[in-house]
């Protein structure tokens, strides 16, 4: 007897679902992920054999730069927003409600707190293009960063990090871990590059 041959059918898949999942898993990547906040200056930081990493919030980071500037980071607008407006009692300076929002959209600064009101008066090009001169550690009366590390440190518990860079000074370094001493703060985190061997 002959046999008989069926036709063969290639199966069918229905890509469809697949394609809706792709999309899903886009979309919610994008709407959950968080962007490095910009940076005022670049720190070429020291290399090292550490690994361990930075928390990805709650953190205050002091920058400095190889000019010595230093800058003032925290995580959080309604922290920066108080922060700001305690500082502003502290120094009698009056900060308004449009400046106070506009400081808790920056990310980090490096400007005195003399010069706060004219710096938040500046458009988004300028106030980016604006030459920041640090905020004064040397200055043993006016005591700027050890105000702003105290009214930060009374909105949340940050995990504290300096970032150096390899040019800048020890003494400005040092001054730094001093004013996180009179805090009693002995726990705060290095940032350093990875030295590969």
């Amino acid at each position: 007897m002959p046999k008989i041959k069926l036709p063969r059918n290639s199966p069918s898949i229905d890509m469809t679902p697949m394609v809706d999942l792709g999309f899903l898993l886009v979309t919610f990547f994008m709407l959950t992920s968080q962007f490095r906040p910009e940076e005022p200056v670049e720190a070429i930081t020291p290399g090292s054999i550490a690994e361990t990493k930075l928390p990805e919030k709650d953190m205050m980071l002091i920058t400095v730069d190889k000019d010595n500037r230093v800058f003032f980071t925290i995580d959080g607008q309604e922290h920066r927003k108080e922060a700001l407006k305690l500082m502003g009692q502290q120094y009698k300076i009056d900060f308004t409600d449009a400046e106070l929002n506009k400081f808790s959209n920056l990310s980090s600064f490096g400007v005195p707190i003399g010069g706060m009101k004219q710096w938040l008066s500046l458009d988004g090009s300028e106030l980016k293009n604006y030459p920041q001169p640090g905020i004064n550690v040397t200055d043993s009366l006016n005591r700027e960063l050890f105000y702003w590390v105290i009214y930060s440190k009374r909105q949340a518990l940050y995990n504290i990090a300096i970032k150096g860079d390899r040019k800048a000074s020890y003494k400005t370094i040092r001054r730094i871990i001093d004013i996180l001493g009179e805090h009693k703060i002995y726990k705060f985190n290095l940032v350093t590059d990875m030295k590969i061997e």
